[in-house]
C-alpha cells in the first residue's frame, strides 16, 4: 500500500515539527510542512516546507495548490487556521475555519459560549480608564498570545492601569478583561472524530496560578481531581466543542473548578505546545503525535488509551530576564528516581525574558511514576538540581530628539 501524504502547518521556530516528521515515518506516512519562512528563499531550513503566509490565507491556498494531501495537522493557534482553510480546500477533515478562528481569538470564543457555558464577565479595554467599569479582581490578557503570555492579574484600578500599560509596552494592541476565576486549574488533551470528543488525558497544574502572573510549571497525568469534577471538566469541554465546532482533529483545552462547577478558559484547535506531549504515551509506547497522525489520516484510534503509570512535565521557568550562557546539575537532575529525560531548548546567548512578557521556557523535565503525586516530587528534586547561568542584558539607550 502506498504511503499517505500528510500536511503539517506549522511555525518555523516551533519544537515540534521534528518530533511530527518521527511520528510520520513510524506511521508510514509522508510529511510535508507548510511553515511561514521567506518564499524567496530556496528552503532555507533544509525541509522542503511549503512558505505559507498565515495570515494571508488566499495566497497560502494558491501555495498549496496539487500538493498531495490525505490529511492535515497544525502546531499552533494561527497554523490552525490556515489549516482549517486548507481541509475545505483540499477536501480533506479538520476542524472548520470558524471553530478554529474562534480557538485563537478569545472574545470570539466568549461571544459564541456566553448564555450556554459558563463564562466570566468580558470585554475589550481600549484604554486604561477602562479600569472604572472592570471587575475585581480581574485579568488582562492580549486577545491571540497564547502560553500565558501577557496574563496579568489585577486587584484594583491602579493595578489595572499598571497591567494595561505593561500590555501597551508589549505591542499587544487588543487587550481583553475577564472577572478572575478562582480554583484548581486543569488542562485536558482530547480528540475530536466526526464531531465525538475523546479524553486523551487530563492534567492536574499543582501550583496555584493566582497571579499576578500565570506562568505555567508542571502538569502531571493522571489527575488526582475527584471523579466529579473529573466528569464535570469532561463535559464543559464537550459541549464546549461542540457549540465552537471543534469537530475534527486534536483539541487542547484549559479549565478552572471550583464551587460553581467548571469554567473554559480556553479551548484550541490544535494539541499541546511545546515538548510537552512528550509526557504522554499511549498502547505500545504510542507517542500522542503518531497517534495524531494516524488520526488525521483516517485510521481508527478510538481504542487507544494513555499507558497505566503517571508522568509529569515541568516547563523550566524563567527566573529572571537575562542572556543564556549554561546550565549546570544536568547528570545530578537525571539521576533522580523517576526522571525519564531533561531537554534544555535555550541556546547559548539567547536572550529570555520570564512572564509576562516571555512565552517560552529555559527546557522540559520529564518524570514517570507510580502515581502523580511521585511524578511530581521527581520533578521538583531535578528542577532543584539545575543551576542556570543568565547574564544581565544591557539596554541600549535610544537618542532623544
Amino acid at each position: 500500500m502506498a504511503p499517505k501524504d500528510l500536511i503539517l502547518f506549522a511555525s518555523t521556530t516551533g519544537y515540534q515539527t521534528r518530533v511530527f516528521s518521527d511520528a510520520a515515518d513510524l506511521a508510514g506516512a509522508r510529511l510535508t510542512l507548510a511553515t511561514n519562512h521567506c518564499h524567496r528563499l530556496d528552503d532555507p531550513w533544509g525541509d522542503h516546507a511549503i512558505a505559507v503566509k498565515f495570515q494571508r490565507i488566499g495566497w497560502s491556498l494558491d501555495a498549496l495548490r496539487g500538493a498531495p494531501c490525505d490529511g492535515i495537522l497544525a502546531v499552533g493557534d494561527a497554523p490552525a487556521v490556515l489549516a482549517a482553510e486548507a481541509g475545505v480546500a483540499l477536501g480533506v477533515r479538520f476542524h472548520t475555519p470558524a471553530a478554529a478562528r474562534a480557538a485563537q481569538d478569545k472574545s470570539l470564543a466568549r461571544s459564541i459560549l456566553k448564555g450556554k457555558l459558563p463564562v466570566p464577565h468580558f470585554f475589550e479595554a481600549t484604554d486604561p480608564d477602562a479600569a472604572a467599569r472592570a471587575p475585581y479582581p480581574c485579568v488582562l490578557k492580549p486577545f491571540g498570545a497564547s502560553a500565558s503570555k501577557g496574563v496579568i492579574r489585577a486587584d484594583d484600578p491602579a493595578g489595572f492601569r499598571a497591567a494595561f500599560e505593561r500590555l501597551r509596552r508589549m505591542r499587544e494592541s487588543r487587550i481583553q478583561v475577564e472577572t478572575y476565576i478562582p480554583g484548581r486549574e486543569y488542562a485536558i488533551e482530547a480528540l475530536a472524530t466526526n464531531g465525538r470528543v475523546q479524553i486523551l488525558a487530563i492534567f492536574d497544574k499543582p501550583d496555584p496560578l493566582e497571579g499576578p502572573f500565570f506562568e505555567e510549571t508542571i502538569y502531571t497525568t493522571p489527575s488526582r481531581a475527584p471523579e466529579a469534577v473529573q466528569r464535570d471538566l469532561v463535559e464543559t469541554l464537550d459541549r464546549a466543542a461542540r457549540l465552537l465546532g471543534l469537530r475534527h482533529g486534536p483539541i487542547h483545552a484549559e479549565l478552572r473548578h471550583n464551587e460553581e462547577g467548571a469554567w473554559l478558559l480556553e479551548a484550541h484547535a490544535r494539541p499541546i505546545g511545546g515538548l510537552c506531549a512528550g509526557a504522554l504515551r499511549f498502547d505500545g509506547g504510542m507517542s500522542l503525535e503518531e497517534l495524531l497522525v494516524r488520526h488525521a489520516l483516517g485510521h481508527d484510534v478510538s481504542g487507544i488509551r494513555r499507558e497505566s503509570r503517571a508522568a509529569g512535565v515541568m516547563m523550566i521557568p524563567i527566573p529572571r530576564a537575562g542572556l543564556y550562557r549554561s546550565v549546570s546539575g544536568v547528570e545530578e537532575a537525571e539521576a533522580v528516581p523517576g526522571i525519564e529525560r531533561i531537554v534544555i531548548t535555550a541556546l547559548e546567548g539567547q536572550r529570555l525574558l520570564p512572564a509576562p512578557e516571555g512565552s517560552t521556557y529555559l527546557g522540559f523535565i520529564f518524570a514517570r511514576a507510580d502515581s502523580p503525586e511521585e511524578a511530581e516530587a521527581a520533578l521538583r528534586r531535578a528542577h532543584g538540581c539545575l543551576r542556570f547561568d543568565l547574564a544581565p542584558v544591557l539596554e541600549t539607550l535610544r537618542p532623544t530628539a
